[in-house]
């Protein structure tokens, strides 16, 4: 996921790749200009003083420009912009992906005189059976269902005059992967409509966001630890004060340090519903959930940690395969560059320059890069490594240059 790729449409990309897919040509003409509109704005606003006159005005043209795109559902003049804003200016990527993402998971509405949003959120989750899920089984107890839709509310995790809607199913990454941004923007305007029109009973947008999950690699007996996201859509006004957060730093703090307690608890009571959801035959189950955010923001914690929990299962078994315990390695990490895409690399090293063990997960360009490296020490530190260290890059002949003792946080 190191770029910004438009993932397949109507099929699931692979988590590691989105490639990236042109436009039919029987749908539009991709508009060069307004392509380049985009990015050049993108790039001033991104190192514009934040004191200008200016600023709120362009925000506003690029707002605009964006929810067009979207309604027309012209992804492919947004993921070609973020491309050429990256290679204009390394801040305006960040910046313009967060605007974009922004105004597909969150859409505003004018109803009988009253302003309202709808998000679209996600809850990540690692669930545990033996033998794997059965597609067949997904969410077929109806009355679980509507209790974990109830409980969101109940825990207050949402406010108790908003909306709250669940899809009754729980999403592998490869589909929620395939949501371009203007599909996501299509799904929240189904949800608004489903939320406040009793006539509406389609939801084309949403319906065609679910696909097939891949086919179930696990033997029966195997302990299964799988991804999985809940998706949900919140309708709310604008003003509800529920979801205001302050200004002051330490009130801020405690606002979401309350809010993360909340989730705690809410996660540790629904366990059994999720387990009606998901599991019918009684088999093993466990489930650990990551955290409630809005899709983007949610779609990448889940992917950074199953990269994560998949760079170490690759580590252990390459220890294991070496018969090397890991208290008798060091550990390096590094980029790797290649095909203009970035991965991370860490091999574990036995006696002398021996690799014993080696894996690689991808970097998200939008991710804070030295979070991801202080996140992979202290998994590294896990396995009981001797120590971590930070190479520059690592080579064409697999070489890891200027290598360097790490510490977190430098």
């Amino acid at each position: 996921m190191s770029k910004s790729k438009r993932p397949a449409s109507g099929k699931a990309s692979t988590p590691s790749k989105a490639p990236v897919q042109s436009a039919d040509p029987g749908e539009y003409e991709l508009d060069d200009a307004l392509v380049d509109k985009i990015a050049n704005l993108a790039v001033e606003l991104a190192t514009e003083d934040e004191a200008s006159p200016d600023l709120p005005g362009k925000q506003r043209d690029l707002r605009r420009m964006l929810g067009k795109s979207l309604r027309q559902q012209q992804d492919d003049v947004l993921y070609e912009a973020l491309e050429r804003a990256r290679d204009q200016e390394a801040e305006a990527y960040p910046y313009l992906r967060e605007m974009v993402e922004e105004a597909a998971e969150i859409v505003f509405f004018t109803r009988n005189e009253r302003s309202y949003e709808v998000n679209a959120f996600v809850i990540p989750m690692f669930v545990r059976t033996t033998g794997g899920l059965d597609a067949g089984q997904n969410f077929r107890d109806t009355d679980a269902f509507t209790e974990l839709t109830a409980s969101i509310k109940e825990a207050q995790l949402e406010s108790a005059d908003a909306k709250v809607v669940l899809v009754s199913y729980a999403y592998h990454l490869d589909e929620i992967d395939a949501i371009t941004y203007s599909h996501l923007e299509a799904m929240v305007r189904d949800a608004f409509a489903a939320m406040t029109d009793k006539k509406i009973s389609e939801t084309p947008a949403i319906n065609r966001s679910m696909s097939s999950w891949p086919a179930n690699r696990f033997g029966a007996d195997d302990t299964a630890v799988e991804l999985r996201f809940l998706l949900g859509f919140t309708l709310k006004t604008v003003d509800d004060p529920f979801y205001t957060i302050p200004q002051d730093e330490a009130a801020m703090d405690a606002y979401f340090a309350v809010r993360a307690q909340r989730f705690q608890a809410w996660s540790e009571k629904v366990v059994p519903l999720v387990q009606r959801c998901l599991v019918t035959d009684g088999r093993e189950f466990d489930v650990h959930f990551l955290y409630q955010d809005l899709f983007h923001g949610g779609k990448e914690r889940g992917i950074a940690e199953y990269f994560m929990l998949q760079m170490m299962s690759e580590l252990d078994h390459g220890l294991q395969e070496s018969g090397v315990a890991g208290p008798q390695t060091r550990a390096v990490m590094g980029p790797v560059h290649a095909d203009g895409d970035v991965v991370l690399r860490v091999n574990l090293y036995g006696d002398g320059d021996a690799v014993v063990a080696t894996a690689e997960k991808p970097l998200d360009a939008a991710r804070d890069l030295q979070v991801e490296l202080d996140d992979t020490c202290d998994a590294l530190l896990t396995l009981g490594v001797q120590s971590v260290a930070l190479a520059e890059e690592f080579d064409a002949g697999g070489n890891a240059v200027n290598v360097q003792p790490y510490a977190d946080g430098n």
